[in-house]
């Protein structure tokens, strides 16, 4: 027992432990439509236009300056040029002020007091702007992981965001799931960059630690799906799973059948076999293809039918599943499922839910 107890404080959380700040490069919250570089390029965009729009005020108000270089005798000129008006116009706007061109009539001094003084205000607000915005992402950064943390609940962890997982959150996505209620733990940066862009929380670690878990919200999660490459990964990680969330509903994929009884041992409510189930197809593909294309067809997200669960409505209490407006292939009943043409389920009762199949462009209801 002393033994198990050093354990469990040598294993105590690390990530969940630390600040948020420290949290950047591991938990990340997608920006949403907000595109930093595009905000840049944008302030960049207003800079040059008040730039512009001050070089053409000056230009036209071109007489009223004072140039010392053409009274000096260097340069063959009686005015300023359009560059020496962009010059003005740059040195002006960036506070540099060498002096050498200045407003001498009236009408050049008011236009620099109401126009040119504005647009350098202008100028230096965008620039610093642009400057606080690069230096302060990371604070943004945490700041968004602290209110991420404070109201996670309730959403689905994705271990692992390679084919398996991807089609499962596209699939949850096209269910009506919104991307903000699913977090993808992966060790792959490349894996998570693109869960990121897919807008999706990302949580780079291993997800059979537990802290990595934590960090993800389990102990709040209210379904988490197991997409790990390899078996043994994928019974440690719903141990792990489990142990931190009791109530969740746990999905975990192994590609061996042998392997099922331990995802369901280590505490996984539903175990798909992948490899067993990717035979099956290709053998029926051999002699009777359609029958292989209507399944991809109802396993694929998004694209013509899809099976939905739902429940049953009051007008349908006591009807015979077979004989509904759906096509219903299954009825669950207290947490059991029972095939359409069981006994058990010879009519439907107030509380059951239906499996049916469902046009894929219309969203399945609670």
């Amino acid at each position: 027992m002393a033994a198990r107890s050093s354990f469990r404080r040598r294993s105590k959380s690390e990530l969940t432990d630390l600040p948020d700040h420290a949290l950047v490069n591991v938990l990340r919250i997608p920006a949403g439509d907000t595109n930093p570089w595009r905000a840049i390029w944008a302030r960049v965009v207003v800079a040059l236009g008040a730039l512009f729009l001050a070089v053409f005020i000056v230009y036209l108000e071109r007489d009223g300056y004072r140039d010392t270089a053409v009274e000096a005798g260097y340069q063959g000129k009686t005015q300023l040029t359009f560059l020496d008006c962009l010059y003005y116009a740059t040195v002006s706007l960036s506070t540099t002020g060498y002096g050498d061109i200045t407003p001498i009539s009236q009408s050049a001094r008011l236009i620099n007091v109401l126009l040119v003084t504005p647009l350098r205000i202008l100028f230096l607000i965008v620039l610093v702007g642009t400057t606080l915005q690069v230096l302060t992402e990371r604070s943004r950064q945490a700041f968004k992981i602290q209110r991420w943390r404070s109201a996670v609940h309730n959403h689905t962890i994705v271990v692992g965001y390679g084919t398996k997982g991807r089609t499962a959150v596209s699939a949850m996505i096209n269910d009506g799931i919104e991307p903000s209620k699913i977090v993808v733990v992966d060790t792959d940066q490349a894996a998570l960059e693109v869960a990121e862009i897919d807008g999706l929380v990302t949580v780079r670690g291993d997800a059979t630690k537990a802290d990595v878990l934590r960090l993800a919200g389990a102990p709040r999660a209210e379904s988490i799906i197991i997409g790990a490459n390899r078996d043994d990964a994928a019974v440690m990680v719903t141990l792990t799973a489990r142990e931190l969330a009791p109530k969740a509903k746990i999905v975990a994929s192994v590609r061996e059948s042998e392997n099922t009884h331990l995802l369901r041992q280590s505490g996984a409510d539903s175990v798909v076999v992948s490899s067993e189930t990717a035979g099956r197809l290709l053998g029926m593909a051999t002699t009777t293809p359609s029958v292989v294309e209507m399944i991809e067809d109802l396993l694929s997200p998004g694209d013509g039918f899809n099976i939905a669960e739902r429940e049953v409505t009051r007008v349908e209490v006591g009807r015979s599943p077979r004989h509904l407006p759906n096509i219903v292939l299954g009825v669950v009943r207290k947490g059991h499922l029972y095939r359409v043409d069981s006994p058990a389920v010879s009519v439907v009762e107030a509380g059951d839910r239906l499996l049916f199949v469902r046009n894929a462009d219309v969203k399945a209801s609670s």
